[in-house]
């Protein structure tokens, strides 16, 4: 009896402390890092070097946005940098036609390959890490074939310009990134296809014995991911001026799927959080330019997104063992 007692209290604690961990985590993390930087960075306070930030922060925020979406009914998206790269691909084939059709092209093309990653996840049954493992692969193939291989650069000044132009004194990419987040937090929070996303994400059995169009809300969530990835390769594309299928997404399916466990999505389902998606984004980016000012190579920032991700999945499992 005396042992019993005393171990519950233990457990107890670290349950709240890992809870807490999840809950909260993330915005001590990114405040830290602020603080940090604040003290022991040159410039770090310069308005050009937080724009810069927020630019570079911008396209991991929107990738991020749909794969808490796709990890909220507990799948995973490993091929959204590959739908990068095929929509930095795209752009420069379809310029002489326009800049709105070369974007619509790139979107749509985004939008087909979630399409086809959720209907091979809901329809035909395939586990989500390997029926997106395909596109991952031949994705970014089919790409560098568009592109012959090469680096395509971009000249058009209207389609450069959503990458260095400002709205109202804002990048129009951090803009984007804004706005998706905040149709996204909607989606979630106000919508019936926002609650089922949370109850598949939940208990999927229980959900297709309640009547839910499960294999509709999968289609739904891996179609919106797509897409996003596709707005995220346009807009890197245009901050870089240029289309380099072999470079642009690269690793990025490890920046967003540790952006949202680290914002407080576990990976288990049946919880999106956007605002720690967010702040996640933002938490990675500030990490690795963290490290690169401070002379540290950008494979150290991928140990520790590494180091992160073990944290955030701990944190998880033990609320979930809860």
């Amino acid at each position: 009896m005396t042992d019993q007692a005393t171990v519950a209290p233990v457990g107890t604690r670290r349950v709240r402390t890992t809870g807490w961990l999840q809950e909260y985590g993330v915005y001590l993390a990114v405040a830290g890092l602020l603080v940090f930087n604040l003290l022991f960075t040159a410039n770090f306070l310069s308005t050009a070097n937080f724009r810069t930030q927020l630019v570079q922060a911008a396209p991991v925020c929107v990738v991020a946005l749909g794969m808490a979406l796709v990890i909220g009914t507990e799948g995973v998206d490993l091929s959204v940098g590959a739908v990068m790269s095929l929509a930095a691909a795209l752009v420069p084939l379809y310029l002489g036609y326009g800049v709105v059709p070369s974007i619509v092209v790139a979107l749509l093309v985004g939008l087909a390959a979630g399409l086809f990653n959720g209907f091979l996840v809901a329809y035909v049954g395939i586990q989500p890490i390997v029926a997106t493992l395909a596109l991952l692969v031949g994705g970014r193939g089919l790409a560098l074939v568009i592109a012959h291989g090469r680096l395509v650069e971009v000249h058009a000044p209207a389609f450069r310009a959503l990458g260095t132009d400002d709205v109202l004194g804002v990048p129009i990419s951090v803009l984007v990134a804004a706005v998706l987040a905040v149709v996204v937090g909607l989606l979630v929070g106000r919508t019936t296809f926002g609650r089922r996303i949370v109850a598949v994400g939940g208990n999927r059995s229980a959900s297709t014995l309640a009547g839910l169009p499960v294999r509709r809300v999968l289609l739904g969530v891996y179609a919106i991911c797509g897409l996003l990835a596709a707005v995220a390769g346009v807009l890197a594309t245009a901050r870089l001026g240029a289309s380099d299928p072999a470079d642009v997404g690269l690793l990025m399916e490890l920046s967003a799927i540790t952006a949202v466990v680290v914002g407080g999505t576990p990976l288990t389902g049946g919880r999106v959080r956007v605002l720690g998606t967010v702040l996640g984004a933002l938490l990675m980016q500030l990490v690795r330019a963290t490290l690169i000012k401070h002379d540290l190579p950008d494979s150290t920032a991928q140990m520790v997104q590494a180091a992160i991700i073990v944290v955030a999945v701990y944190a998880a499992r033990e609320q979930s063992s809860r």
